[in-house]
């Protein structure tokens, strides 16, 4: 046990010290190169490169990063399957048609569109998987990828339909961005997402149990049903905001909450925090690489973290399978 403890404190303080590098890097690296020496004390237009364009810029990277980790975290233990990521339920693809609809509707708030495609899809699956007294898990998870497939089909003919304008607008959020400039969007968003979060924490344990089973969770004292729905809403809500506020960035929440657990176990105490900590890297790494491997053009988040997340995900998984001799 103590082994164990010692493991998580050196993996969170090696995950803080990570985090601190990559956002300095993220305040340097760009089209406009700033040195370190100039961070602390910058001026003229170095000052508002770094704080009006690059701060908000990591510290949604971080949020959203966070959000959408802690959120895959709390759906593959829920539904106890490491395949499982936020967007399965259908949140990017509500999310995405709510974007569709207001652009092709002239409607100018994105990320409020967004949210509201996104809490009009999870709700669509939740009262579909609902039943008297209970939620049921394999239902909940086929209603989201069908919700899924219905989306995406209503967006290409939105998209089929629409003005060449209207096209790149669509197309340009569902890459993903961390671009956004409205800071007290970017404030509120912050605050919501740090109180889900924060919340997550406190079912760690819960989490732990209810990857047993749920009747062995049932035998320990759990109330699997209100846990049950609490997690659904406490996931959904991360990443529907996340969405809402960055389009659709894939696989943060599937690829992340994976390799913390290869690295420090599946205990979700530790779980969740590190996930949080390692989302918020990943995603400030892959925004600035995306601001400067082509600098001074600019790719969506999105593409990156897909090539990136993916050859990774397939690397290790082939280590591990050649490891295990299968």
């Amino acid at each position: 046990m103590e082994r164990k403890v010692r493991k998580w404190v050196m993996g969170s303080i090696l995950l803080v010290l990570v985090s601190i590098v990559v956002s300095l890097l993220a305040l340097s690296l760009g089209p406009a190169r700033i040195p370190f020496s100039n961070i602390l004390r910058p001026q003229g237009v170095e000052n508002i490169i770094l704080f009006k364009i690059r701060l908000p810029r990591i510290i949604l990277g971080f949020m959203v990063g966070g959000a959408l980790a802690v959120a895959g975290v709390i759906f593959q233990g829920m539904f106890r399957n490491p395949l499982v990521e936020p967007y399965t339920l259908g949140v990017s693809g509500g999310a995405a048609l709510g974007v569709s609809l207001s652009v092709i509707a002239g409607f100018p708030i994105l990320p409020l569109a967004g949210f509201l495609g996104a809490l009009g899809a999870i709700s669509l699956v939740y009262f579909i998987a609902r039943r008297p007294g209970y939620l049921r898990i394999s239902m909940l998870l086929l209603t989201g990828v069908m919700v899924s497939f219905i989306a995406s089909a209503i967006i290409l003919l939105i998209m089929s339909l629409s003005q060449e304008h209207q096209l790149h607008g669509i197309l340009f959020w569902i890459m993903g961005s961390l671009e956004e400039s409205n800071l007290p969007l970017i404030k509120l968003a912050s605050l919501i997402i740090l109180v889900g979060i924060a919340i997550s924490l406190f079912y760690g344990r819960d989490l732990n149990v209810l990857s047993l089973g749920e009747e062995e969770a049932l035998h320990l004292g759990i109330n699997i049903e209100r846990t049950k729905r609490i997690l659904f809403i406490l996931g959904s809500l991360l990443a529907g905001v996340a969405v809402s506020v960055s389009g659709i960035i894939g696989f943060v929440g599937l690829l992340v909450p994976h390799f913390m657990r290869l690295f420090l176990g599946p205990d979700h105490r530790i779980l969740l925090p590190t996930s949080c900590l390692a989302g918020g890297i990943f995603l400030i790494a892959s925004d600035t690489l995306a601001r400067t491997i082509i600098s001074p053009l600019e790719l969506p988040v999105g593409v990156i973290t897909g090539i990136l997340g993916g050859s990774l995900f397939i690397y290790f998984l082939t280590k591990r399978t050649i490891r295990l001799g299968r």
